[in-house]
């Protein structure tokens, strides 16, 4: 049985083409962790996780002094016991956060390599309940300078013409009124048969305010209001579904399936966004959808649809696939060799092994933050 042999890690900054804001903060740039992990049979899988607008370097470190040197001689097909181990030796460093996202990463890389060397695509490999096509959402309706709600209706509106049946903007930076006009707009200009969904990033941090803001949303029929408030504020999303008929949908922030199994039980989330590059991984993230169906709640997860497209195929519970048309927001398209393709609205299962993609040398090496060397290799 080939065993890993090496593991190469990297960071990657990439910088937005437009300022672009959300409720509560602005983005400049973004930093990617990056991973590969080669066999002793010279197979070679990946990882990536988005680590935030600073600090690519805390989750490479994590990986270089912590995790990475673990998986040496080991064999990759392991994955459950690895896991275990891996989340045992760095939990002292952090549970959450860029530590679980550094493991998480390596999670992802090990089940890209074992797919790539069973020549099976990775959604067949994890037991495909799809055959061709998932669905997928529209995100979009980011803030930026000079955007009116016509500019926004007309966005929402091109996905649509496009195929999509499912649509999502930003809300909670501007005041109750000026956020309903928005809302308004896009609904308008999508017609009543397509989902909207609404994203909050967090913005509130009482009910109150909260209701303030969805009592006005309530006409248009969003089909979710998404983190309304700090992903440690349970209660308060649980209390929010309980007085609002719009559905709560959390979870992309959270790692660890006890954090979700507590969403669960409080009844706040009625839909779970839960990342596999922020959870711990493929292994944790089949975990959570596994005690989700449990609860009969859907998983929708959040950014990457290069990954999630393959989660969402093999989840019987998982209902959308979030999916960026261009590379403005999710610019870690910029760093991949190839994209998906869209089919009225859904995406196109990629049939090659593995993810189907690889890393861009080039734009990995372009994007690298200093003049060093991109790649980092621990053997």
């Amino acid at each position: 049985m080939p065993k890993i042999q090496a593991v190469e890690v990297a960071v990657a900054r990439v910088a937005l083409d437009q300022v672009t804001s959300f409720a509560t903060r602005t983005v400049t740039h973004r930093d990617y962790c990056l991973v590969k992990v080669r066999s002793t049979d010279g197979v070679e899988g990946i990882g990536f996780c988005y680590v935030g607008s600073a600090g690519g370097y805390i989750a490479k470190v994590a990986v270089v002094e912590l995790l990475a040197p673990m998986l040496i001689g080991e064999e990759s097909t392991r994955t459950e016991g690895l896991w275990e181990e891996m989340y045992r030796h760095a939990i002292l460093q952090g549970r959450a956060g860029s530590v679980m996202r550094g493991l998480s990463i390596l999670d992802v890389a090990m089940w890209d390599l074992n797919a790539r060397s069973a020549r099976l695509p990775l959604h067949q490999y994890l037991g495909s309940w799809a055959k061709e096509t998932v669905p997928a959402y529209a995100s979009g309706g980011y803030y930026l300078d000079g955007k009116t709600p016509a500019h926004l209706a007309k966005e929402v509106a091109g996905y649509v013409r496009n195929g999509f049946k499912a649509v999502k903007i930003k809300v909670g930076r501007l005041s109750p009124a000026q956020e309903e006009t928005r809302v308004r707009a896009c609904r308008e200009a999508i017609g009543p048969e397509v989902e909207l969904m609404l994203d909050a990033n967090n913005a509130w941090s009482d009910l109150p305010t909260a209701l303030s803001y969805v009592r006005r949303f309530e006409p248009y029929e969003p089909y979710w209001i998404e983190e309304p408030f700090s992903p440690d504020d349970i209660d308060n999303h649980a209390r929010l579904a309980q007085n609002s008929s719009i559905a709560v949908a959390t979870g992309e922030i959270e790692a660890g399936r006890w954090r979700h199994k507590e969403l669960l039980e409080k009844g706040a989330a009625a839909i779970l966004q839960t990342d596999a590059v922020v959870c711990g991984g493929i292994t944790e993230w089949r975990r959570i959808a596994a005690t989700a169906a449990s609860f009969g709640v859907t998983m929708s997860p959040h950014w990457f649809h290069d990954l999630h497209i393959h989660l969402v195929a093999s989840a019987p519970n998982a209902r959308f696939v979030e999916y960026f048309a261009d590379d403005q927001v999710l610019n870690f398209r910029r760093l991949i060799d190839r994209q998906l393709e869209t089919r009225g609205g859904d995406l196109v299962l990629p049939m090659t092994p593995g993810l189907g993609f690889a890393f861009d040398a080039g734009a990995v090496a372009k994007y690298a933050p200093t003049g060093e060397p991109p790649w980092t290799v621990i053997h």
